[in-house]
């Protein structure tokens, strides 16, 4: 790919925008899925829990997570109108189980101790202060509840050929280092690795990946 292509992609990989912001979401819930359905795996949801996805993508997977316990509440939250819209046209049939709310990016519009689990999958490249938004993330979550972080390691990261346009990426001990700097105090580190499709061209390649599960 070109330069420039790769730049688009890059943008519409930290916003999805437009009829291009569709296919690209579609492209990121196959790509993601893997670590997706691995993250709500960790999050050991139960019964009448409210759980906060943070950049929901189109949100194809929500059914997976409201099939996992009885009366489960979802709400999800995306910077991008296209993905805000599709989330919502692909989970008609979940209205009142599972909301979606559009949002700027850095202040969470809820209140404190709202939800009894959180997760974020392939979001952390792109938050412009993360400790800040970490300690956003602990004042939502209730005293007994779980943040799961989830993200691609630096060394596979570095060699996709799009994160140089504007990710900001982590090795698992630069990403402890910032979790240590927050507010939560306790931490597991897990780490996958999965086969999926490239996103610029038709190999195949092995993502190496972390789950934090994290805790106040």
């Amino acid at each position: 790919m070109e330069k420039q292509d790769l730049k688009i992609l890059a943008q519409n990989l930290a916003n999805p925008q437009g009829k291009k912001g569709i296919e690209i979401g579609e492209m990121m819930n196959a790509t993601n899925i893997g670590m997706t359905l691995e993250s709500i795996q960790t999050l050991l949801i139960e019964d009448d829990e409210h759980i906060l996805e943070i950049g929901h993508g189109n949100a194809d997977h929500v059914k997976s997570i409201l099939n996992k316990a009885t009366n489960i509440k979802y709400t999800g939250i995306d910077i991008s109108e296209t993905m805000h819209q599709e989330a919502k046209r692909l989970n008609k049939h979940f209205e009142g189980q599972a909301d979606f709310v559009l949002y700027e990016g850095k202040k969470l519009s809820f209140q404190d101790k709202t939800f009894d689990k959180i997760f974020t999958v392939n979001t952390v490249y792109f938050w412009e202060q993360p400790v800040e938004y970490l300690n956003e993330i602990y004042r939502i979550l209730k005293d007994s509840g779980t943040f799961v972080l989830t993200f691609g390691q630096r060394n596979f990261m570095e060699k996709l050929p799009f994160t140089q346009f504007d990710f900001k990426l982590y090795s698992n001990a630069e990403m402890e280092e910032i979790i240590s700097k927050s507010h939560f105090k306790r931490m597991k580190i897990s780490e996958r690795e999965e086969q999926i499709k490239s996103k610029t061209s038709e190999e195949t390649i092995t993502r190496n990946y972390t789950i934090l599960t994290i805790k106040k």
